[in-house]
């Protein structure tokens, strides 16, 4: 059968296009969804392109049914995934606790909307916590934040080498913005890149005689003791953190002599290097930190560079969730941490250089 894309091309399309594309390159499988904007358009190319390479699509009857049936794909060696937003990520939070105390390699791709609740279907930063630490457990999960439809495409496809590898549930965090808004991109076979696909096995209906010519599978999402609980959580904790630096992914930005270090993820992040730009050119020494993974966090090198510097910025379109992230992260750093707020408002490079002018 023909590959959904041969070699590599340049292409102009929506947030929603390129994550459908690039499922179908990473080799998915089957979608499981449910309709909730932004991240409707997903479905919609899904279903129009993927009965030409022999995928298939499951509408179910909610987002929990949504994310319990993409866990049981998985379970059964289907490279699936499924793609939600707001209350559907709210929703989802259940199947994905399991999937993380189980170790299902679930993909889940976010848009985010304003929240909470329902709020408003446009645009926001306000599921970071939720993506990040949601459901019951611990967050032994895998979170890459993208500001690019380019790190949109590259990041899908990651997700499902990333989650195959690891056996931790692993989540792309986009936003109604990318869903909507066209850009240009190159979009690729990853065979093109040298990129190997992790292949998918299943958990259950294996081959042979467990015990005799393979070992057991012990799928268990219930403890009735305590000490058989710790004992299992504390091994997951040990591999998260054992695995966290080769996950980690961060970018910086004129960072080396920065007085002022602007931290942004996502697509604010683009406000925040764009402000960098406009104020070197007035030789002023700012520079931009941008985490792509949120879980495990690049608190290391971030870190470093608050050290160095004289003000932090955190920027970012909620009320402090990064924020969060970041102070946890620095603690014990003397470096002030300032605030940039935006709940559920895009934010422009102009709004970024006057409130970093505050602090030249």
């Amino acid at each position: 059968m023909t590959k959904p894309i041969e070699g590599e091309k340049k292409v102009f399309m929506t947030g929603n296009e390129v994550v459908a594309w690039a499922a179908l390159a990473a080799g998915a499988e089957i979608m499981y969804g449910y309709p909730i904007t932004p991240q409707n358009e997903i479905m919609h190319y899904w279903t129009r392109m993927a009965p030409k390479y022999g995928r298939k699509f499951l509408q179910t009857e909610d987002e929990i049914s949504a994310g319990f049936t993409c866990t049981g794909g998985v379970l059964a060696g289907k490279r699936a995934f499924t793609a939600t937003a707001g209350p559907g990520n709210t929703l989802m939070q259940e199947p994905m606790s399991m999937a993380e105390m189980m170790r299902i390699p679930t993909v889940l791709i976010v848009c985010q909307r304003g929240g909470p609740s329902t709020a408003t279907v446009i645009y926001s930063q306000q599921e970071t916590t939720m993506t990040c630490y949601g459901g019951n457990g611990e967050g032994f999960r895998i979170v890459y934040s993208t500001a690019t439809h380019q790190e949109l495409f590259d990041y899908t496809i990651k997700a499902f080498n990333t989650a195959w590898k690891y056996r931790f549930p692993t989540f792309v965090l986009g936003d109604g913005y990318q869903s909507k808004m066209r850009e240009s991109l190159s979009i690729y076979d990853p065979e093109a890149r040298n990129i190997e696909m992790v292949r998918a096995e299943p958990y259950v209906v294996k081959g042979g005689v467990p015990g005799e010519n393979r070992d057991p599978a012990h799928l268990r999402n219930t403890y009735n003791m305590e000490e058989e609980l710790y004992e299992v959580i504390m091994d997951h904790a040990r591999e998260y953190e054992k695995i966290a630096p080769e996950i980690i992914e961060y970018e910086e930005y004129e960072c080396d002599d920065a007085d002022v270090l602007l931290v942004a993820h996502g697509v604010v992040s683009r406000a925040a290097k764009g402000a960098v730009k406009e104020l070197r050119q007035d030789g002023k020494k700012v520079g931009h930190f941008k985490p792509v993974t949120l879980r495990p966090f690049p608190e290391k090198e971030l870190l470093e560079r608050a050290k160095a510097a004289k003000q932090v910025i955190v920027i970012e379109s909620a009320y402090g969730q990064l924020d969060k992230l970041v102070k946890s992260h620095l603690y014990g750093c003397s470096t002030p941490i300032a605030q940039y707020f935006r709940p559920g408002e895009g934010i422009t490079i102009e709004e970024v250089v006057q409130e970093t002018k505050k602090y030249l």
